[in-house]
């Protein structure tokens, strides 16, 4: 499953505002939330539990918040570029503007490794990543995350 497919234009966010990462985390959730039918506490609390075992936050202002979700039919995500980077106990300490949420069926194999590695190989590319934040709409974002990988 590539970006595209995971992606549609309609759950990406351009300039998300968000003072701080349980702020941040509680939007995710909420608009997950409305989408899937699925109470925002329980995503809420899936992803939480998930930052406890240690940050999502990846480095260089990216993050990969995800949790395994009971009673979800298949995989879902979120991409938002932040108003403001917001601190977030980043690996590299650095706070984070650029954030993929990627909520995971309980019953889901390797398969979301294999999207986290494709997601987090584009982040490393500088040039992809700056041209995300000068992106200034939904569409200019959607039309990079949903370009081909190659």
């Amino acid at each position: 499953m590539d970006v595209a497919e995971l992606l549609p234009e309609d759950h990406v966010i351009c300039a998300l505002r968000a003072a701080a990462k349980a702020q941040l985390l509680q939007e995710l959730a909420r608009r997950a939330s409305a989408a899937l039918n699925i109470p925002q506490k329980h995503i809420l609390a899936a992803l939480e539990a998930r930052e406890k075992l240690g940050s999502t936050g990846l480095g260089q202002g990216f993050a990969l918040p995800h949790a395994r979700i009971e009673g979800l039919g298949g995989f879902f995500a979120l991409f938002a570029k932040l108003a403001r980077p917001i601190g977030y106990d980043a690996v590299d300490e650095k706070p984070v503007d650029l954030v993929f949420l990627l909520l995971i069926p309980l019953e889901a194999g390797s398969e979301p490794m294999t999207i986290m590695a494709g997601v987090t190989r584009r982040i490393r590319d500088p040039q992809f990543v700056s041209r995300l934040r000068k992106a200034e709409s939904v569409a200019a974002l959607h039309a990079l995350l949903a370009a081909n990988e190659s």
